[in-house]
């Protein structure tokens, strides 16, 4: 039976188990975030920045909103409300014949959001390492 990553992805947001992470990214997976423009190239900083998203993102008011789905590549559109400011946002997820990620982009609206989400990312982000 074929991988589902898109099935996978929405247990793992479901029950917040970033462990599950790992298992679901290629080793050559590329994360673009919507403040960072430079990919985030390679599996290790690509768990950072989605175990850092998971803690700033994921709270009751978090939901996907539509989905639509390939092959081999996935666009979920979702909402979320964090310090009063809706949030709306696309994951776009690409993965290879194993069903591993190999790219993840997120897009942010209202610049108002993307203000926020930077620093909290930046955060989050320093609060896993200590650094940036």
């Amino acid at each position: 039976m074929k991988s589902d990553p898109v099935k996978a992805w929405h247990h793992i947001v479901e029950k917040l188990d970033v462990r599950g992470l790992e298992a679901l990214l290629a080793d050559e997976a590329v994360f673009h975030s919507p403040v960072v423009h430079t990919p985030q190239i390679g599996k290790p900083i690509t768990l950072r920045y989605l175990t850092a998203a998971f803690h700033v993102f994921f709270n009751e008011s978090f939901r996907y909103v539509r989905e639509l789905q390939g092959d081999r590549d996935a666009v979920l559109e979702f909402e979320v409300k964090l310090d009063g400011i809706t949030v709306n946002g696309v994951d776009m997820i690409k993965w290879n014949d194993a069903g591993k990620i190999t790219e993840f982009k997120v897009m942010l609206r209202p610049l108002k959001a993307v203000n926020l989400i930077h620093q909290k990312m930046a955060e989050m982000l320093q609060a896993q390492t200590g650094t940036l």
